[in-house]
């Protein structure tokens, strides 16, 4: 039986203290169906509420983010804030999918990083996460172009530079890459189509981040209630901590506070010039049930 986010978030509320901030982010939530963003309005207003900045406010809501975590594997509920220059927040979690390969999961640093670029944040200042960074993530983080600012901060260590995590770290300025993720892309791919759902995985797969193998995909999910969520590609330095845009749609999905049994239709458009998406994503919505994919090559 599948659990509603709203009960998943309601059992974390009293984890918060104090009571009475738990309770404001519970109305808060409530109003916004679920959605885990937090905007710079509310982050400014709960600050000033309860005297806090930006990083212990984070710090406080990190049981709000294990809310959506989705880990049947490991039993592990690990928890993620994005701040970005906008002010706003953004909730990550970790996610696993059981009768596939590991390989498909999504950490909770990823969730958080490309549930803010698919919602259009222009960069991250701050990541505030539960548990220390694995290097993994250290990794993926450091594709960004804040990445020699951004700050790390954990229940038991704040204001800890991503480098210094990462010390003499491999990125995209080692390759001579001038476009980072978040940045603005446009990959110039073209599709001849009307469709919504289409147009919309053609705009992620042109929004796509890709400069290492000039591969580019884009992933849009249509639900039973005619919702759509996109997921762009972003691809990492290091190539192993890439993530793809199928899990970047179902995160975005999920932190919009949908589910997996509500997906109807997938769409996947592709460029696959070095290579390709394709039987991974298969293989992955094979395995979380009976929802129609439709593969375009352009």
């Amino acid at each position: 039986m599948t659990i509603h986010i709203s009960e998943k978030v309601r059992k974390k509320i009293h984890i918060i203290e104090p009571k009475e901030l738990g309770q404001d982010i519970w109305h808060i939530l409530e109003e916004q169906h679920f959605k885990g963003i937090l905007s710079n309005i509310i982050v400014d207003h709960l600050c000033k509420k309860y005297t806090l900045n930006r990083q212990q406010l984070a710090l406080k809501l990190l049981p709000i983010g294990t809310a959506y975590s989705h880990a049947p594997i490991s039993k592990f509920y690990v928890s993620a804030v994005a701040i970005g220059i906008s002010g706003n927040f953004y909730f990550g979690a970790n996610l696993e999918f059981s009768s596939t390969n590991i390989q498909q999961t999504v950490h909770a640093e990823q969730s958080a990083i490309s549930h803010a670029w698919m919602n259009n944040e222009k960069g991250i200042t701050d990541i505030v996460v539960n548990y220390t960074p694995c290097g993994h993530c250290r990794q993926f983080m450091n594709e960004l172009r804040t990445a020699p600012q951004l700050e790390i901060h954990l229940p038991h260590s704040s204001n800890n530079k991503l480098h210094s995590y990462l010390p003499d770290s491999f990125g995209p300025a080692d390759l001579n890459i001038e476009n980072f993720l978040l940045d603005a892309h446009d990959n110039k791919l073209n599709y001849d189509t009307e469709n919504p759902l289409i147009l919309t995985a053609l705009q992620a797969a042109n929004s796509s981040h890709a400069p290492y193998s000039s591969s580019y995909h884009g992933v849009a999910i249509e639900t039973q209630d005619k919702q759509i969520y996109k997921g762009s590609y972003a691809e990492n330095a290091a190539f192993n901590p890439s993530l793809p845009a199928l899990q970047v749609a179902i995160n975005h999905l999920l932190l919009s506070g949908d589910s997996l049994q509500n997906i109807r239709h997938i769409v996947m458009v592709e460029q696959a010039n070095n290579l390709s998406y394709r039987k991974m994503s298969e293989e992955l919505i094979s395995s979380l049930g009976d929802f129609t994919f439709e593969y375009i090559a352009v």
